[in-house]
């Protein structure tokens, strides 16, 4: 398998360890990764408050590169609000009459052109329905039997594009967690808001949602993630939630493919493990005790 990559800012800055497990991750399930050359910002979530012709051309220069590269690939996306804006403009260019024209006119400046023939995929699409949890499980040689972690979808990845999981009860995550021998913690939060960047604009918002999703999460030895936001609200913030409500509800945050690694027998130092926020002693020991 192969596939065009594009991490996007935050996996070179605040998400580090999610880019390097997922590259830890894939090159061990024999999955090739071609970085797209001279990739920029996607717009995240500012473009389109600025303008909404920029939001539009930001993630078409991405898709219009990789289609230079090989129209008919599949771009592989780890970052939600990445996968979103991507696939966002694909789907505009197809279906709004004179979209794709007005996306064209402004890559004209670089000699670019984007026909939208290309395929975006989140990573978590990729694992699910091409790797998939029978060829995962043939790899794991450290099976995490006895470890409960809750699976955190996020909002963006699953919508507005049911593509590969229903957005109001996701279990995408599930087959392949039972591959590694883990338990699923039985809850309801999975695809519910942590506050994205409104932890930054409307901290007391925030804070509610995240300490929702924490509270649920109390059992669970970890909460595995696929979103960069998603990450960072519920790590670095567990303090100010105990501070506001009163209770500690500190809880192990991994990025999917870094719990996913762990069972591979992939190292820390290979997962980036070092990068976390949210990790505690207990939880690196209980995994190091499973055989």
């Amino acid at each position: 398998m192969k596939y065009l990559y594009y991490p996007g800012c935050s996996l070179q800055g605040s998400a580090r360890e999610y880019d390097i497990a997922t590259r830890a991750f894939l090159a061990a399930m024999a999955v090739e990764l071609v970085e797209i050359p001279d990739w920029t910002c996607c717009g995240a979530s500012a473009a389109e408050a600025s303008s909404g012709l920029l939001a539009l051309a930001l993630p078409a220069r991405v898709l219009a590169l990789a289609e230079a590269i090989n129209a008919g690939a599949d771009i592989l996306v780890p970052c939600s609000a990445c996968y979103l804006n991507l696939k966002k403009v694909v789907e505009k260019a197809r279906k709004e009459p004179g979209t794709l024209a007005r996306i064209n006119t402004v890559l004209a400046a670089e000699n670019l052109t984007l026909k939208a023939n290309i395929g975006v995929r989140h990573l978590l699409d990729v694992l699910v329905r091409d790797v998939g949890p029978g060829q995962l499980a043939a790899k794991v040689t450290k099976p995490l039997a006895g470890v409960r972690v809750a699976p955190y979808y996020g909002c963006q990845c699953l919508r507005p594009y049911a593509v590969f999981d229903d957005p109001e009860k996701p279990t995408s995550m599930e087959p392949l967690i039972a591959a590694t021998g883990a338990a699923i913690h039985p809850w309801t939060m999975g695809a519910v808001c942590c506050g994205a960047s409104h932890m930054n604009t409307k901290m007391a918002v925030g804070i509610e949602l995240v300490t929702g999703i924490l509270r649920a999460a109390k059992g669970a030895d970890a909460i595995l993630t696929v979103c960069p936001m998603c990450q960072m609200n519920l790590e670095a913030y567990q303090g100010q939630v105990a501070r506001t409500g009163g209770a500690d509800l500190s809880a192990n945050i991994l990025y999917l493919p870094q719990f996913l690694g762990l069972a591979m027998g992939l190292s820390d130092a290979e997962l980036g493990m070092g990068l976390n926020l949210a990790l505690s002693d207990r939880f690196e020991s209980r995994i190091a005790a499973c055989v």
